[in-house]
């Protein structure tokens, strides 16, 4: 049995980790923790989200004693919390021998240089961050398992990559163009007005300039353009994305390429039929389809995944497990 603390767990991916773990037979939870100056501290989870009624935990503070009793007493930290306060709380915990699952984006980039542009802080760090490891679940498993820092990928790069990198040895120069939507839950919990119901709609944001281009970029190995967009419905992503391939490529080459995930068990792959959001919400699955035209050479394949699950928690949840052998 590994014991697991959760900070951040009044967020949506943090509740939504909360309730997996919470039903893992192997694994049960040390606390759930919220900020000392959270308004949710003390509150249980249920009061919160009744959908997990049967989770009988309250939000504790994360206080100086809190951290020496989660040293004292879990084997793994799981950050969901902001980029700047996960930058310091890794490095913490880790130091501290545990192992650690961070959530944000603070050790996705092993270049320094990448924080003070696309996050706002310089790493300070270098040594934690050395450790890290990218958790792209099927792609990274033994990496995974070999560390005790690993960073969970975003969401929309989890959707992306889990599509593009099968290709990697048939792209050509050209940037593979990512268009892709996804549900309100991405914005987080607290209340904004782009996100309330009557002002959310359908429209690209982050153009040419979302700190998801470069992590899709840097696991992938090519340049990519980028183009997230916000979504009227609550959960899930559907990146639809268009490659050129190298010049003589064949349907059976690009087949045998999507053949990676045939024993993939969350991965499912479909030519000429592509996913619906609604295939995925509420599971921990991606779903694949491509189509592919011989005579220019051109090929679109669309992914689906629920952004807090493959994209946030349940991804969070397969790294555990298998650092763990579990």
């Amino acid at each position: 049995m590994k014991n697991i603390a959760i900070i951040g767990a009044s967020g949506y991916t943090g509740a939504q980790l909360t309730a997996l773990v919470h039903a893992e037979s192997e694994l049960s939870i040390q606390g759930l923790y919220v900020s000392e100056n959270s308004l949710d501290k003390g509150r249980a989870l249920a009061d919160l989200y009744p959908v997990y009624s049967h989770i009988d935990l309250a939000l504790s503070p994360l206080t100086e004693e809190a951290k020496a009793k989660i040293v004292a007493e879990a084997d793994a930290v799981v950050l969901a919390t902001e980029h700047s306060v996960s930058l310091h709380l890794a490095a913490w915990f880790y130091n501290q021998g545990l192992a650690v699952f961070d959530l944000s984006g603070a050790y996705r980039f092993s270049d320094v240089a990448q924080y003070p542009k696309w996050y706002g802080f310089e790493h300070e760090y270098p040594e934690v961050l050395a450790k890290a490891v990218y958790g792209l679940a099927e792609w990274n498993a033994k990496e995974v398992a070999a560390t005790k820092m690993i960073a969970v990928p975003g969401c929309y790069p989890t959707a992306s990559l889990t599509a593009l990198k099968p290709l990697k040895n048939l792209l050509t120069s050209a940037y593979p163009v990512i268009n892709a939507v996804s549900g309100v839950t991405g914005a987080g919990r607290k209340a904004q007005l782009h996100t309330s119901f009557c002002e959310v709609s359908l429209s690209p944001y982050g153009v040419l300039g979302h700190r998801h281009q470069p992590e899709i970029a840097t696991q992938l190995g090519q340049e990519v353009i980028f183009t997230p967009h916000l979504g009227n419905f609550k959960r899930g992503i559907l990146a639809t994305i268009t490659v050129q391939l190298k010049p003589g490529t064949t349907t059976a080459d690009v087949a045998a390429a999507y053949s990676v995930y045939d024993q993939a068990a969350l991965v499912t792959v479909k030519q000429n039929q592509f996913p619906k959001v609604d295939d995925v919400v509420l599971t921990p699955n991606c779903h694949l389809g491509w189509k592919f035209d011989e005579n220019s050479g051109y090929l679109v394949v669309a992914s689906a995944i629920d952004n807090l699950m493959k994209g946030a928690a349940s991804q969070a949840l397969q790294c555990i497990k298998i650092h763990f052998n579990l």
